[in-house]
């Protein structure tokens, strides 16, 4: 036989059950998105009949000269390749559908000031989608915005960096396996927690302590600043750096450690010279998780930073983000088409945008990361 038994009963199996799945649905589709009515009793026959064909069809296939584990992989194959295709084409349809109502925004508002504004004031502009203004008043500039993410991010990203990839190379390299069976899941437990508890914590602890640090050295700091929600914001996504981190350094082959040990070089040397290096790749990508966590995170600016936004390189201050200024806009009772309304779907272009640059640019830092390690390697 060219296959196993059990390969040719999964073939059986997947004549029988694929063909009624696809035909499944695709009536589903048909029914929620086209709203044609299908009776389900008659999808469901219709169903069952093609897998008594399917299994026709499957069983006189199966002789000792088919190639049942062949067939198999060509289906699975199909599946993966389905399966890339959806998420590609559901990241066209949320950036077409983004870019639709955005132009819609740039009709009423020019794009340049949108970019270079550095007021974000929409004052009466809802009543002009209902007829009762021209909103002439109303600025949109998106600067303060971008600025206070970029801002808040930084802290974040200043304090999980850090901590993640310290806290990673020691579990990796260091620890003993009782503490790293203990300490590992204790530091994944950050990362259940819900954003809404982070925002307690930084609005009830950290933003008052803050304060009381600033008038100690005589500074003035509001209660709602930019530096509380970046520091719990750190401490959030600090699970995310940590973990991968530690994956991609134990992910290094020991060899290259002994190596660099009967080299002469001492474990510090060898963490730093030989190990970091060839995880670099996967720590920055571990890195990027976590900015892109941070500056899609909206719950803990809101209740610890405020909704005002502010063109301040003060982290004392009070600020806002891209994230939270879209859930004001589209939340509410305003008019869909109103110019406040559309502005949501214009920033998150830009954050769009944004995020898929800081991603190429990832990209292309790994894979120099990845050439010059291979080169050096060799």
């Amino acid at each position: 036989m060219h296959a196993q038994p059990d390969q040719y009963a999964w073939f059986a199996v997947v004549s029988t059950a694929g063909p009624a799945i696809l035909l499944s649905a695709l009536g589903a589709f048909v029914m929620l998105l086209l709203g044609s009515e299908i009776p389900t009793f008659s999808l469901l026959l219709l169903s069952l009949a093609v897998a008594l064909v399917g299994l026709g069809v499957g069983m006189k296939f199966i002789r000792s000269d088919f190639h049942a584990r062949r067939a198999i992989e060509s289906v699975i194959l199909w599946v993966l390749a389905g399966a890339a295709t959806i998420s590609i084409l559901t990241t066209l349809g949320i950036l077409i559908s983004i870019i639709g109502e955005a132009i819609n925004f740039f009709q009423i508002h020019s794009f340049w000031n949108f970019i270079t504004g550095t007021t974000w004031a929409p004052g009466n502009s809802f009543l002009a989608a209902a007829g009762r203004g021209d909103g002439s008043g109303a600025e949109f500039g998106s600067v303060p915005l971008f600025a206070g993410t970029f801002m808040i991010t930084a802290i974040a990203m200043a304090v999980a960096v850090p901590i993640g990839l310290l806290s990673a190379i020691y579990m990796a390299e260091f620890a003993p396996a009782r503490v790293r069976s203990v300490a590992k899941p204790m530091l994944e437990v950050l990362a259940g927690i819900p954003t809404v508890v982070y925002g307690f914590f930084a609005a009830i602890t950290v933003a008052p302590f803050i304060v009381r640090l600033a008038d100690s050295v005589g500074l003035d700091a509001s209660f709602n600043n930019a530096l509380a929600p970046g520091i719990v914001m750190g401490i959030m996504i600090i699970p995310f750096i940590s973990s991968l981190s530690d994956d991609v350094i134990n992910a290094v082959p020991d060899s290259m450690r002994q190596g660099s040990l009967a080299l002469g070089m001492t474990k510090g040397e060898t963490i730093r010279d030989v190990v970091i290096p060839a995880a670099l790749p996967g720590v920055i990508s571990a890195s990027l998780l976590g900015m892109s966590r941070a500056l899609g995170e909206t719950m803990i600016v809101v209740m610890a930073a405020g909704m005002r936004p502010n063109l301040t390189i003060n982290p004392l201050e009070e600020m806002t983000t891209v994230t939270v200024r879209i859930v004001a806009a589209m939340t509410g009772d305003l008019e869909f088409d109103s110019a406040e309304t559309l502005s949501a779907f214009a920033l998150g272009l830009v954050l769009f945008v944004v995020t898929l640059s800081l991603n190429l640019v990832s990209v292309i830092m790994i894979r120099r990361f990845r050439n010059k390690y291979r080169v050096n390697n060799l």
